[in-house]
């Protein structure tokens, strides 16, 4: 399988911020245990890297005052 770039995982952060507003990170890393404990070692990677990219988004966001 292809490296999903840098730029892929950032959109998706944004994605599942506007979808699950409430608590995008819970999401994020509910999908990653699914692929670990489906054996998706791959998909496992990409959903850490997803979660750990919402989380600087939220931060940055809130740092910034876009959050209330």
């Amino acid at each position: 399988m292809a490296e999903v770039s840098e730029i892929d995982v950032w959109r998706a952060a944004n994605q599942l911020i506007q979808q699950f507003p409430e608590d995008p990170v819970l999401e994020a890393s509910q999908r990653a245990d699914q692929a670990y404990e489906a054996g998706d070692m791959f998909n496992f990677r990409l959903w850490v890297r997803i979660t750990k990219a919402v989380g600087e988004l939220l931060n940055k966001r809130s740092d910034s005052g876009l959050l209330n």
